[in-house]
């Protein structure tokens, strides 16, 4: 699965959570379970001065592009 679809799918999330990828600062990792491969998107604001919480996580599927577990911050 490639990453441009990966991100895709992230983004697509994360519209439907009422955050603008093109406002967020975005880190993407990867991890592997069991020959399982799961993408983690991290949505955090770029301005981060004075603020607390609120970040969005979500974790994708990498063999399918689904969404496995979507996260808010506090």
């Amino acid at each position: 699965m490639s990453l441009a679809r990966i991100l895709a799918a992230a983004n697509k999330q994360a519209l439907q959570s009422g955050i603008n990828a093109a406002e967020s600062f975005i880190t993407i990792s990867q991890r592997s379970s069991n020959g399982e491969v799961i993408w983690r998107v991290n949505y955090s604001a770029k301005d981060v001065v004075g603020r607390r919480g609120g970040d969005l996580i979500v974790d994708i599927d990498g063999s399918d592009a689904t969404i496995q577990q979507v996260l808010r911050g506090q």
